[in-house]
């Protein structure tokens, strides 16, 4: 690999920005794939599906063979609401492999003793998350029930990359919320980007339920294709 190949990677790396390599097996030489140019590259299908599936890959076009190394950031679930299907979702995502944060104003929430070796931060969201940062490998989730708390979150996160945004809450909730967001200008394609009620439908009815719910619709909304179809 050359040098200059393996400082923008790096590069890649410490900003949180995916980033794919494809080498030709005849010859070695190599190309780095900005993902925002997938649909122009004449491998395009393939490089789509190596950064879906987050996996490195031998792949055929043509007469060619190559080699797509991919690399993408750790996925980051961003919950605001330091409520108790948090403190179930928080293990499930660590097996997963995911980094999770805490963002809730709540001092009697969100405590270290609720929330062991978990960064957290007794902040109101928009306080806090303009620091932090969504990038479009952070899932945001929304579970105080308080449009005092949820709504500031929400409107940084529909102005976000974020992959994923979930909010609690029945569909009549839901129906006061979006009533909310086109009064401050939001666009229904936007407000559509909102998975509410939050989680897959699975009857979920206990915290560890609903934390098992929204950890399959984030996965679901990483590796399917728009139209639902396996990568």
């Amino acid at each position: 690999m050359k040098l200059e190949t393996l400082a923008a990677l790096n590069a890649a790396r410490r900003a949180r920005r995916a980033a794919l390599l494809v080498t030709s097996i005849a010859d070695g030489t190599e190309r780095l794939v900005d993902p925002a140019a997938l649909a122009t590259d004449p491998l395009a299908a393939h490089l789509d599906l190596a950064l879906r599936t987050g996996k490195s890959a031998l792949v055929e076009e043509g007469d060619a063979q190559y080699f797509i190394s991919v690399q993408t950031p750790p996925l980051r679930i961003l919950c605001v609401g330091a409520v108790h299907i948090s403190q179930a979702l928080v293990p499930m995502a660590r097996q997963l492999g995911h980094d999770v944060i805490i963002v809730d104003p709540r001092t009697a929430f969100a405590t270290p003793e609720r929330f062991p070796d978990v960064p957290l931060y007794a902040e109101w969201p928009d306080a806090i998350i303009p620091e932090l940062g969504i990038d479009r490998y952070t899932a945001v989730v929304l579970l105080t029930h308080d449009p005092k708390i949820d709504d500031p979150a929400l409107h940084i996160a529909l102005r976000s990359d974020s992959f994923y945004i979930g909010a609690l809450g029945s569909r009549k909730t839901h129906a006061k919320r979006v009533e909310r967001l086109e009064a401050a200008g939001f666009s229904a394609e936007s407000i559509a980007r909102i998975h509410a009620p939050i989680g897959l439908n699975i009857g979920a009815v206990s915290p560890a339920e609903i934390a098992l719910s929204i950890l399959g619709e984030i996965t679901a909304s990483l590796r399917l294709k728009p139209d639902g179809s396996r990568a």
